[in-house]
């Protein structure tokens, strides 16, 4: 049993085929695809799909209702539209690179594709919209997406603050304006870490509880939020003394006895192993053809009338074709064959 990647992780309940868009055979294939479809979703860069003739006006005279979405690096119009980026590149151009770092160091970064997965959902929210106007309106739409715009909706209120008051937003790291300590504090053992945050002095008396009220959290530079903040510096120091002496586990389950905020953060196999998400069913497991029993993440939102269902598991290259080539397009034996040696599928 192995954990699946992200590729299989993602493709669950899909069908995979096999089709060379080099090839003018290749397109018209991809253009009977489209008559049968409700919907192209692409995300290459604005050129692609026109050098194909797939682009939204050609697609129309296919199949006039057809909806289509673009989701591109800079979107479809402007003059940075044919610039090619991926997650991390998104991420530097929207701004949030620079504000997910540390002060007086070099950009850093949230250390993922993070734009991959708010493009993305924003990019499926769309879709919907669309498919329920269609069917309301019987009119299919085209749907442009720019990654970069999507990122850096997230940044309204550095956006109005610079705007308004002429005053930059800079990256503060893990720590923050409302609340302190604030930050990931190393714990007992290899590369362990836990999340802490204290909002108000409420908390801050259930973190000395916690903590067994030391002296050093008695001290007047601690007493309120504002003098916190100021002496932030020396807080994050003195709560790190602590947390290195205890396991991230130990000390997210003492805080949280209190009402302090507090997490530990997980890597893979504590994912795995995590009781809550266990017990709830978030764990699913699927049968693949080459990798035999597999695990992987399930979604997170529960819909009581409509569950979601793991049906199979993400296809290996062209496993589909047969189904899509042969049933759907209602191609020949003979024809399918032709096609694979002819390299078009």
């Amino acid at each position: 049993m192995c954990i699946r990647d992200s590729y299989n992780t993602w493709n669950r309940n899909k069908l995979g085929i096999t089709l060379n868009l080099s090839k003018p055979q290749g397109v018209a294939i991809a253009r009977r695809l489209v008559g049968i479809s409700d919907a192209v979703v692409e995300n290459f860069t604005p050129r692609v799909m026109a050098n194909w003739g797939l682009d939204y006006d050609n697609l129309k005279k296919i199949k006039p209702n057809i909806i289509m979405l673009s989701m591109s690096t800079m979107g479809s119009t402007g003059p940075w539209r044919d610039y090619v980026g991926f997650g991390p590149t998104v991420q530097a151009f929207s701004g949030i690179t620079y504000l997910t770092s540390y002060p007086g160091k070099p950009p850093l970064g949230v250390g993922y594709s993070y734009a991959d997965h708010v493009a993305g959902l924003m990019a499926a929210l769309a879709l919907l919209g669309a498919l329920e106007y269609r069917q309301r309106r019987g009119k299919g739409q085209y749907i442009d997406v720019s990654q970069v715009e999507a990122m850096a909706s997230l940044l309204g209120d550095a956006i109005v603050d610079y705007t308004l008051n002429g005053r930059p937003v800079e990256p503060v790291g893990n720590s923050s304006t409302q609340a302190a300590p604030h930050g990931v504090y190393r714990c007992c053992g290899e590369d362990r870490w836990c999340a802490i945050a204290v909002f108000s002095d409420e908390e801050w008396q259930g973190f000395k509880r916690a903590l067994g009220s030391p002296q050093w959290t008695e001290n007047s530079r601690f007493a309120t939020l504002a003098s916190r903040l100021k002496n932030a510096d020396e807080l994050n120091r003195l709560v790190e003394e602590w947390t290195r002496q205890h396991t991230a586990e130990e000390v997210m389950a003492w805080l949280q006895e209190q009402g302090v905020a507090a997490g530990v953060v997980q890597n893979a196999s504590d994912l795995a192993n995590d009781p809550h998400l266990k017990q709830r069913g978030f764990f699913v497991e699927l049968d693949h053809p080459e990798l035999g029993k597999t695990i992987s993440d399930a979604t997170p939102i529960r819909l009581s009338e409509t569950p979601a269902k793991y049906n199979r598991a993400a296809p290996t290259p062209g496993q589909d074709n047969d189904y899509v080539y042969k049933q759907l397009l209602g191609m020949s034996e003979e024809e399918v064959a032709e096609l694979g040696e002819k390299g078009i599928i």
